[in-house]
């Protein structure tokens, strides 16, 4: 089979494309425009490990698209390609629209035109639900509980777009949706919560795991330094190690016929599920350090919760995650530390 990855450097897109090439059955198509940090690093890091065909273009760009779409005509697509950051899509709307809302048309119509078999799998998150401030929370030593949802917040919860990145995010999520129902693509939506692993080079404003275990090994190595965080350090998410995250695109897209047209909210699920507080209790007693931090105001259109019901996609395609936070944690320390060595 061929696999179209767009953003195949990135941290999703290249570890699905490691496992696609290590099985050395399947044609890998990487696009991307190499403007992430790290993505020149796994694009030299997947290509050490067997064939590919790298393409650099940009999903904004619809002759790339269109290009890399007939070039190949791939049974699947991966599509990962976007703008991931809220804090970037506040100060730059323009390029938020262009690459998410845009870039995803550009697939999709693609798609249309040009190959109407191919499967889409399309990466969308969870701030399509907005900040979820209608619901009731109780708030505890460490963390904030989303009182009703003991099993997390399930598909059927009202869709509410908050900020630039919630709105271009949630445009791209219905376009998938809708090219299903009118064109009769197979389209597929994953809402997903947090995700973590190796091949994430994190940042202050996404990949928040990654960071803080970078930050704890830094204070480890310099017992002196400090970290700021956003709010109060009480906000949830369920959390999803990557190879995990693997495991879920390539069942989908093995099963595409039976969850086509359809959206499921992915992660780590109610047993995977950290405050900040008590990630850094974690990372406390795995690095025997004590972390010093300060706090920030909270930021703009933050949910306190939101943890994935996964029930759907467990029943769809009998998914379910099999790195618990403790190991995945474990798995992410190390990958830190030997990349900032």
């Amino acid at each position: 089979m061929t696999y179209l990855i767009t953003g195949g450097c990135g941290f999703l897109g290249s570890n699905i494309a490691a496992e696609l090439i290590k099985n050395g059955r399947d044609h890998v198509v990487l696009l991307d425009n190499l403007s992430r940090t790290g993505s020149t690093e796994n694009l030299v890091w997947l290509r050490s490990l067997g064939p590919l065909t790298y393409i650099h273009g940009d999903i904004r760009n619809a002759g790339d698209v269109d290009s890399a779409v007939a070039g190949c005509l791939p049974e699947v697509i991966f599509h990962l390609a976007g703008q991931v950051a809220m804090t970037t899509s506040i100060a730059n709307p323009r390029l938020d629209f262009e690459t998410n809302a845009l870039g995803s048309f550009n697939v999709i119509d693609a798609v249309r035109r040009l190959s109407p078999r191919t499967a889409i799998l399309y990466s969308s998150t969870n701030k399509v639900y907005g900040d979820l401030e209608w619901a009731s929370y109780s708030e505890t030593d460490k963390r904030y509980v989303a009182d009703g949802f003991p099993n997390g917040f399930p598909e059927s919860i009202p869709l509410d777009f908050h900020s630039p990145y919630g709105c271009t995010k949630g445009a791209a999520d219905q376009f998938m949706l809708d090219a299903h129902r009118i064109f009769g693509l197979n389209t597929v939506v994953f809402r997903h919560s947090s995700m973590f692993g190796g091949r994430q080079f994190s940042t202050s404003d996404q990949g928040w795991i990654g960071w803080f275990c970078q930050k704890a090994l830094e204070q480890k190595r310099n017992p002196s330094g400090t970290f700021t965080i956003s709010g109060n350090g009480k906000q949830v998410r369920d959390v999803l190690f990557a190879s995990d995250m693997v495991e879920l695109y390539l069942s989908a897209a093995r099963n595409i016929d039976r969850i086509k047209g359809r959206a499921f909210n992915v992660g780590g699920g109610v047993s995977n599920s950290l405050s900040l507080l008590e990630l850094f209790d974690i990372l406390q007693d795995e690095l025997k350090v004590h972390l010093s931090f300060t706090k920030l105001p909270p930021r703009e259109s933050d949910q306190k919760v939101f943890i994935a019901d996964i029930h759907r996609v467990k029943d769809a395609i009998a998914w379910s995650p099999k790195i618990d936070k403790i190991e995945g944690l474990r798995h992410m320390l190390c990958w830190v530390d030997e990349n900032a060595r």
